[in-house]
């Protein structure tokens, strides 16, 4: 694998969009944008454990529902159960259901696929609120600049 260095980073414009795609991924999955942030960061380390989660979760404000809440909505799932003797922990891996956003939200940053503009794929467009209808035209200048 190359590795890339800060110029060629910045080439890429990999950040240019990322406040609209990870308001679009958040308001479309139900997810807030610290959840979804810190599913990336999980993602990133592949398998982890509650601990793991714990130290994840100090840059983010405080939300004591957060990891019943990922659990539940699918977005964590159980690698490996604990079994009281060998296995003193569980081990959990983000989902498939979050892999798939997350390679999405990346697929976007690099351009190789736009954000949805269908009032049926992408709730933004609906311009219920003022910022939906603000968003809805970030989302068609983002999907401009990806050609």
């Amino acid at each position: 694998m190359k590795k890339l260095d800060a110029s060629e980073l910045k080439n890429l414009n990999l950040l240019k969009h990322y406040r609209i795609i990870r308001k679009w991924a958040s308001k479309n999955n139900n997810l807030r944008e610290a959840d979804l942030e810190l599913l990336i960061y999980l993602d990133c380390i592949d398998l982890f454990t509650k601990k793991d989660f714990e130290l994840g979760v100090y840059s983010y404000s405080w939300d004591n529902r957060r990891w019943s809440r990922l659990i539940k909505n699918d977005w964590i799932k159980v690698w490996r159960n604990r079994n009281r003797t060998t296995q003193k922990y569980n081990i959990y891996k983000v989902s498939f259901k979050g892999k798939q956003l997350i390679s999405r939200i990346y697929k976007i940053m690099l351009k190789e696929e736009e954000l949805p503009t269908s009032v049926r794929r992408n709730k933004i467009m609906k311009g219920n609120s003022y910022m939906d209808k603000v968003l809805k035209k970030s989302i068609y200048e983002v999907n401009k600049d990806n050609h």
